[in-house]
């Protein structure tokens, strides 16, 4: 797991502060959106980070290679198996390509300009290739396991290094999930959960997400998940793959 966690890490670090700070959305979609995924598709992680950066959550739907659960019901609904493409049930749109679907996403829910960064979107986009490449072969590849009842709650923010291999082992298993952002705004977020634990800080964050996780489990780690199937909340991400793997595998 140490080796795992280390180049999800050197991933998270090639994508600086992307897909971590959140400067949350002028508007809020009334009916969530719905994101068919890879989680290691570089295209699909710049719509991830827009997302989180928005503070808006959505609905995964997990399209690894090979996969059968999702992957034809997109085939029916856009055409191609072509990845990202966004559902957003409040204005009917629906959409292919990465960068005008964040465009979609500030223009719609942020009400504002699009972020100097996100304007330079080669850039962007070789960034996200580069931070591919410490995950090859994670996240891609159909190992389909038990589809739950009830969507699982997945409370992380796009560039958590420990968030990450949960995501990648949902997208493997072809598991749809809710994404419930968990982005920073304060600058003791910054420092470890541990190490906050230690000195006793308790940053006071505004995000609804991270209130309703510190008012659920008295504090904010990431990854958190929570499975309404079986009512179980989880944090740490060896034992939420662990739980996943017994619980969901087939």
């Amino acid at each position: 797991m140490a080796g795992n966690i280390a180049s999800s890490l050197l991933a998270t670090l090639v994508r600086g502060t992307n897909g971590i700070q959140s400067a949350p959305a002028a508007v809020k979609p009334k009916k969530m959106l719905q994101l068919y995924d890879i989680e290691n598709c570089p295209y699909c992680r710049l719509v991830r980070e827009a997302l989180t950066e928005l503070d808006l959550d959505v609905e995964i739907y997990p399209c690894p290679k090979d996969g059968e659960r999702f992957r034809p019901e997109l085939e029916a609904r856009g055409g191609k198996a072509q990845f990202p493409y966004l559902v957003d049930p409040n204005t009917g749109t629906e959409m292919y390509e990465s960068l005008d679907i964040v465009q979609y996403l500030f223009e719609t829910y942020g009400q504002r300009k699009l972020p100097l960064k996100w304007r330079a979107g080669k850039l962007q986009t070789l960034g996200s290739m580069l931070a591919s490449a410490p995950r090859m072969g994670q996240g891609i590849q159909a190992a389909q396991g038990v589809e739950p009842e009830y969507l699982l709650e997945l409370y992380s923010f796009e560039s958590s290094p420990y968030a990450r291999p949960v995501r990648e082992l949902l997208c493997e298993m072809e598991i749809p999930y809710i994404v419930r952002n968990c982005g920073r705004t304060e600058l003791q977020e910054w420092i470890l959960p541990p190490v906050r634990a230690a000195l006793k800080i308790t940053p006071r964050s505004n995000l609804e997400n991270r209130v309703i996780l510190q008012d659920m489990e008295g504090k904010v780690s990431i990854p958190y998940l929570y499975d309404p199937n079986n009512q179980i909340g989880l944090f740490e991400s060896a034992d939420i793959m662990q739980y996943l793997r017994d619980t969901y595998g087939s």
